[in-house]
């Protein structure tokens, strides 16, 4: 795992040397073993690397790295799971004695130098952002990998064009011009994240997951216009699943998906420094480590962190599946000190806003894993690809009921639920709590109460989706001057799928999972300088899992069917067996506690006002009903908070 950073400006500059060091020594916590700078003086192109070495430890594991035949330099963050089969190919199954050492880097020139770049692309097996230069035809190629694991922004600024791992890297460069765009700040109040191609700076994009920009530099007007295309889509492999389902028993459906899994997480698990695995004791990261377990030959090193507070300590559930399956665990027990210390940093790690809250749990288990291993595998990805979320059971059922009322009896329904306070709902539901079935004891039911409200009162079911996955419904409303862009989310896309649980997952898959969840694990582990891999991303694990029918995910009313099956060839399911809890922290009791002067500092109306992005009078109506416990806000006011902090550690 690695950092890279780079720059064209045409006829170079002299100070290009200097501005390349600093732009690699501000991702320093990518990779902290060695560092690396390659520059085409005469044409203007300058490269530079951080490395976290992982594999390959010597120098001939070096970047930039160059081509035998010196046409091809490379600069490449991530990994290639399937390197050495890559080789067997190139070398015809005989031992050729090309190679310098046994780096990934390596075998993907020879790949592109043999084969071409989309056919590396798509013959490599792994996570992976990229920048190649051809020296012959003076074109510069960048690449993402399939899912989105690892980043990578681009852009141009005035003449000058910029690429990097982070975006922190592009403020040491002298023509870079930070100006916010305030229609991606729309974007922020409603996902909680900038989805891909947006970013929080004008001119600069990110590369959307599976895409890849071929840029002509040596003619810059021409590079400009050239825009970034698919060599791998979900959709197409959504319809592909859909062409030619899986037919078989459940029980070959099980051996199936455990047999790719375990090859997947195999391949994974090569490294030559210590390694490592989140559990929660959840499904997915609990599956993760008994096939690790199952092919290692000593104890798997385990992390999980818990909290005290009720409701979000799952780490006595990780150390019952880690003392099941005889794994080496750790865990920490969190205090909100440690917590509410993380906050401050928050801004640096995640370069441009980012306001899914539970970064900060995200950022403590990666510091602590990173304590003993370089290395840790994740369980992410479970949930998109088999049916996990809480919205895939119930969602349903509420829009074809809510379907079947006239729309007039629907927006009665939703004025009746808003008629009582969240802080009402709460109490009705804590009395009659003992004498409802299990199923129907929710958490914040007030909250679930107005966000039914406000889901009957849309008109198809792409409108409801948006809905249940927004926080501020209308932010172009707070923004001034902004418009929100259009995104998948707010166009009509149907996938080729049939039934509305496999159509959210499919947007979940294509844009909650590479725009939040990934984003949120790379950058809190990568600040710890800790590689994360996510074995069910492996794209051949999708694929399958899109063959998959939603009979064998969702069944009886429970989500992840098919892995659950999987998983309890190694652990009993009275283990795992339990309510789905969220990887989160008490930011709403926070906020109303030891974070209210730090909020209160940052959503001054006076500050709002002179800053001049946000309208204050939203903000401010709900700080004071949050801190009166007439709703709770968390979400919409960390949105806003998590813009604040980041503009003032940007001012700085």
């Amino acid at each position: 795992m690695c950092g890279f950073v780079g720059f064209f400006s045409p006829g170079g500059r002299s100070s290009s040397r200097d501005t390349i060091v600093r732009m690699a020594d501000s991702i320093v916590h990518r990779g902290p073993d060695s560092c690396g700078y390659w520059a085409d003086d005469a044409f203007g192109l300058v490269l530079g690397h951080r490395r976290l070495a992982v594999l390959e430890l010597s120098e001939a594991g070096h970047q930039p790295m160059i081509s035998p035949c010196e046409r091809f330099v490379l600069v490449f963050n991530g990994e290639i799971y399937n390197h050495l089969e890559l080789r067997r190919q190139l070398d015809g199954g005989k031992d050729s004695g090309r190679w310098r050492g046994h780096a990934d880097t390596e075998t993907l020139l020879a790949c592109v130098a043999d084969w071409g770049v989309e056919q590396t692309l798509n013959s490599a097996v792994g996570m992976f952002a990229l920048a190649l230069w051809d020296r012959e035809r003076k074109v510069l190629t960048l690449a993402r990998d399939r899912i989105g694991e690892k980043p990578l922004y681009y852009g141009w600024q005035g003449q000058t064009l910029l690429f990097a791992s982070e975006l922190k890297a592009f403020r040491c460069h002298p023509d870079f011009r930070r100006e916010v765009d305030r229609d991606a700040l729309t974007l922020l109040l409603r996902h909680n994240c900038i989805p891909a191609p947006f970013s929080i700076y004008r001119g600069i994009c990110k590369l959307r997951p599976g895409h890849i920009v071929s840029l002509p530099l040596y003619d810059p007007v021409r590079a400009r216009a050239v825009e970034a295309s698919p060599y791998w889509r979900l959709s197409a492999v959504v319809e592909e699943g859909r062409a030619n389902p899986f037919t078989g028993s459940d029980t070959e459906a099980i051996d199936l998906l455990e047999q790719q899994l375990a090859r997947s997480i195999g391949d994974q698990m090569l490294s030559d420094v210590p390694l490592g695995a989140f559990l929660s004791g959840g499904v997915d990261s609990s599956t993760v480590v008994a096939l690790m377990q199952s092919r290692s030959p000593g104890a798997v090193k385990t992390f999980t962190i818990g909290f005290d507070e009720g409701g979000y300590d799952e780490a006595v559930h990780a150390r019952a599946v880690a003392k099941h399956l005889g794994t080496e665990h750790c865990e920490l027990y969190v205090r909100p000190a440690d917590a509410l210390a993380v906050i401050p940093e928050l801004p640096s790690i995640y370069c441009e806003p980012f306001s899914d809250s539970s970064q900060i749990p995200t950022f403590l288990v990666s510091r602590l894993a990173r304590q003993r291993v370089t290395v840790a595998l994740s369980g992410d990805g479970g949930d998109e690809l088999f049916g996990g979320y809480n919205r895939y059971l119930t969602a349903c059922k509420v829009w074809q009921r809510a379907q079947k009322w006239p729309r007039p009896v629907r927006h009665a329904a939703a004025r009746a639920l808003r008629a009582l306070s969240p802080a009402a709902w709460d109490g009705l539901f804590r009395s009659i709590s003992p004498a409802l079935p299990s199923r129907f004891r929710l958490a914040m039911p007030g909250d679930k109460a107005h966000k039914l409200s406000d889901v009957l009162m849309v008109d198809h079911q792409q409108a409801f989706y948006r809905r249940l996955t927004s926080h501020w419904h209308d932010p172009a409303d707070l923004v001034i001057d902004a418009h929100e862009p259009q995104t998948l989310l707010s166009t009509d896309s149907s996938f080729g799928v049939q039934g509305f649980e496999q159509w959210m997952m499919a947007m979940d898959a294509q844009t909650y999972l590479p725009d939040d969840i990934l984003v949120k694990v790379d950058r809190a582990a990568m600040a710890n300088s800790l590689e994360t891999r996510v074995p069910m991303l492996d794209h051949r694990v999708v694929e399958l899992a899109w063959r998959m029918p939603m009979r064998l995910k969702i069944r009886d009313g429970q989500g992840k069917w098919l892995l659950r099956q999987v998983l309890y060839r190694h652990v009993p399911a009275g283990l795992i067996e339990r309510p789905k809890m969220g990887f989160g922290v008490p930011i709403d009791s926070w906020l109303r506690g030891p974070l209210r002067d730090w909020a209160e500092e940052l959503i001054g109306e006076r500050r709002l006002k002179d800053e001049g992005f946000l309208r204050s009078a939203p903000i401010r109506r709900m700080w004071k009903e949050h801190l009166e416990g007439r709703r709770n806000w968390q979400h919409h006011l960390w949105d806003v908070l998590m813009f604040q902090a980041w503009l003032e550690e940007e001012r700085r």
